[in-house]
């Protein structure tokens, strides 16, 4: 079930976040919005005021069908399989940009992956990402999104997610199979 285009009422009222500015917000019980996407464990509203992320932890303000789908499209189990840099790839490869259907691996986002083996078996991951305009609000909720991704493997004990601006983020830096998603072939 593709949730794209899907036209809502809010069954509660719900805490958003506006995009591009990051700024926190509550949208209200009985407002109608369209789903730009969901993908990642959020969806992306729009009305004629804008665009806003709401997160998987208030799905069920959306109806009980959107928020069964979201769920099942949230549904990556890294806990159990082995630890491997793959993994955190797989992972970081869950994280969206919410005005954008691409994993923030696919847009070029990554620049840095660190792992660091622990002396209790288990390991600590330093991630250094950009965003692709500097200006972006939502910097803080990717971020926050990716570290939450890495975390959930049963392996890792910390992880760190900093943005950074150095090399300066380009198109040319989105995969192959980004751009076709993205139609820039």
């Amino acid at each position: 079930m593709s949730l794209q285009g899907t036209t809502i009422t809010l069954e509660n009222s719900c805490k958003a976040t506006r995009i591009p500015s990051g700024e926190v917000l509550q949208l209200n019980a009985g407002e109608s919005y369209t789903v730009s996407q969901a993908l990642g464990g959020s969806v992306t509203l729009r009305d004629s005021g804008g665009l806003y992320r709401v997160g998987i932890e208030d799905a069920d303000a959306l109806g009980q069908e959107i928020a069964t789908e979201l769920a099942r499209l949230a549904e990556v189990s890294l806990e159990d399989a082995p630890f491997s840099e793959e993994l955190v790839w797989d992972a970081l490869r869950q994280c969206f940009d919410p005005e954008i259907p691409v994993n923030i691996v696919d847009l070029g986002l990554i620049y840095d992956l660190a792992i660091e083996s622990l002396d209790n078996s288990k390991f600590k991951v330093g991630v250094k990402m950009t965003l692709t305009a500097t200006g972006c609000g939502m910097g803080p909720t990717i971020a926050s999104d990716a570290q939450a991704k890495i975390q959930s493997i049963e392996a890792v004990e910390d992880a760190q997610v900093e943005i950074v601006w150095d090399p300066q983020w380009t198109p040319h830096m989105i995969s192959d199979e980004a751009r076709k998603i993205l139609g820039l072939d």
